[in-house]
């Protein structure tokens, strides 16, 4: 098992929290919150209209080409209408590639340079071509009212770009729908050169965008921002961080009074979030107070009153109980055929396809369709998996993909919910990835693998000795830090002593998975702040599982008693 990478704080979704000591006051049980993606808001806005499918999961998933980037333009600039009825003969080249309602388009664009879309040269448009994140964030920027040489350089477009607030897909290459649609979205909430409104609010005052539709889309967004200390966390919509609290209990919060005053509340009743997210995370719980507040994966949402501005994270460690609220695109799930598998961030398998080579993706085409590519900025860097086992690769159309171990990961299209792995051993080439037995991505050249390893089965539990069989009993250590056990299996002696050793600023405990006839766990420790200490004795030869009761879906480990 892999231990993680970073001190930097962060939970795994899904992370279960330590429920023993739930206050007396516990308030009213969560309700769901008014949760939709970027997706959702620009397609209920008819900004992005999909296809014959509407703005679906395929749809989001396939490259965007510029013909879309120049409708998207068109549209963002009230003109969409009007280039459909244009009726002009002179066009591009290979105008004929396209539809008569998209050449009526390429026609007016052609007819009108002044608008920035002249072209790929020798009078060609190139309208399938895939767009790169440069390319599309020039659309955005003079959406907003700015022009090319005048208020910024087509080489520094990102950069300024990231100026005006538009940068969640900054890194991400080549584009697909899905990023069209974040990049959209954080458009339509900025502010026109030189004026108060929005880009949303201009599009409804030219009724590009229906009153009422642009009224309701008035959500707080929760965004994914990152650093090098901390990793990947969640912020609000101005980038300010967001934080967890190690001594609340599951959708209660435990701090009143003076804490709330160092730590506000955050709170919204509708939230926009990236299709990283799930909006099933995200709940609202009404405190002891009264007051509501916003809950992600049953932990309470705070804001720090020292930071000042986006990007700090000065509470990050304070008193030894804050932490921010951190993010990873990669988790692991688990079902009793396959054992343990990666999945994104909701829950959907993620898979290998053994013709690939070291970092190289041979999927492409009708391939690519059925088993669509995998991309994360946000890998872990803690537990179990570790941030150096992941990579990036850029494939031949520019597209980023993230990569395990050397392997390109996929999602399979007939997979329609979290826990769903219809894409296992399909063609005896495609399989789930267990962290802890992936088979060695073959080097360029050399012959693929032809299946992979079935997943582990846990070890046997150790048959019961006689005490005068058993080995003399000794002592033994497992440290914790950087949230991990320091022996994912320990092998001992019957009646061997075990001292857990916390060197981690977080409070962690280590309870045994066996329970007593009374239900009872047959060891638990205390919960052991940074420094702390406490020994167990196991007399009884067998398998023992346990895990940290805070952080139970992510710091697991086994002691086997000879």
């Amino acid at each position: 098992m892999m231990k993680r990478s970073k001190a930097a704080a962060w939970l795994l979704a899904g992370a279960c929290m330590l429920g023993s000591a739930f206050p007396a006051w516990a308030a009213e049980a969560p309700v769901s919150s008014n949760v939709k993606t970027d997706a959702q808001i620009v397609e209920a806005l008819g900004v992005l209209q999909g296809d014959g499918s509407g703005v679906s999961a395929g749809y989001l998933a396939k490259t965007t080409t510029r013909l879309q980037s120049a409708i998207l333009f068109l549209r963002l600039k009230g003109l969409e209408a009007t280039a459909v009825a244009y009726k002009g003969a002179d066009n591009f080249s290979d105008a004929a590639l396209v539809n008569d309602s998209n050449k009526a388009i390429l026609g007016y664009l052609k007819a009108n340079p002044q608008l920035g879309w002249t072209g790929t040269g020798n009078g060609k448009f190139e309208p399938n071509a895939q767009i790169t994140a440069q390319q599309y964030y020039k659309v955005l920027v003079e959406s907003l009212g700015y022009k090319q040489d005048t208020d910024f350089k087509y080489d520094g477009v990102i950069a300024y770009a990231g100026t005006l607030g538009l940068s969640q897909v900054a890194k991400a290459g080549s584009l697909r729908n899905l990023h069209i649609a974040t990049a959209t979205v954080e458009a339509l909430k900025s502010k026109v050169k030189g004026g108060s409104k929005t880009l949303l609010d201009t599009l409804v005052e030219q009724k590009v965008v229906d009153a009422a539709k642009a009224a309701g889309a008035q959500y707080a967004s929760i965004k994914i921002a990152a650093n090098a200390e901390v990793g990947s966390y969640l912020t609000d919509e101005a980038g300010k961080t967001l934080y967890m609290f190690m001594k609340d209990t599951p959708n209660v919060s435990a701090c009143k009074d003076q804490c709330v005053t160092n730590w506000p509340l955050y709170a919204a009743d509708s939230i926009q979030i990236p299709s990283d997210l799930n909006a099933a995370d995200f709940k609202t719980i009404v405190r002891e107070d009264g007051n509501k507040q916003t809950t992600y994966q049953g932990w309470p949402l705070y804001y720090y009153v020292k930071d000042e501005k986006a990007g700090d994270a000065k509470g990050q460690g304070v008193g030894g109980s804050w932490m921010v609220m951190n993010y990873s695109g990669v988790k692991t799930a688990k079902n009793d055929t396959l054992g343990t598998f990666l999945t994104d961030s909701k829950g959907m398998a993620l898979y290998l396809y053994t013709k690939d080579t070291a970092s190289l993706s041979v999927c492409k085409g009708n391939c690519e369709v059925n088993w669509p590519i995998f991309y994360t900025e946000h890998v872990p860097n803690m537990g179990d998996l570790k941030a150096a086992d992941f990579g990036t690769i850029t494939r031949e159309d520019g597209t980023k993909q993230t990569t395990y171990q050397g392997w390109p990961l996929y999602y399979y299209i007939k997979d329609m919910k979290a826990g769903d792995v219809t894409g296992q051993d399909v063609g005896k080439v495609w399989y789930v990835l267990d962290p802890a037995a992936t088979p060695k991505v073959p080097v360029s050249g050399a012959p693929a693998p032809t299946s992979v390893p079935a997943q582990p089965t846990p070890a046997p539990v150790q048959p019961a000795t006689t005490p005068a069989s058993q080995a003399a009993a000794k002592t033994y250590s497992v440290e914790i830090a950087k949230f991990a056990f320091s022996e994912k299996v320990l092998t001992v002696e019957a009646g061997s002593t075990i001292t857990f050793i916390n060197n981690d600023p977080f409070e962690h405990n280590a309870v045994s998975d066996k329970l007593k006839a009374d239900g009872s766990p047959v060891f638990e420790t205390k919960l052991l702040t940074q420094g702390q200490s406490e020994s167990i004795t196991l007399t009884e030869p067998g398998e023992y599982t346990y895990y940290c009761a805070p952080h139970k879906d992510f710091m697991k480990a086994t002691i086997i008693v000879k």
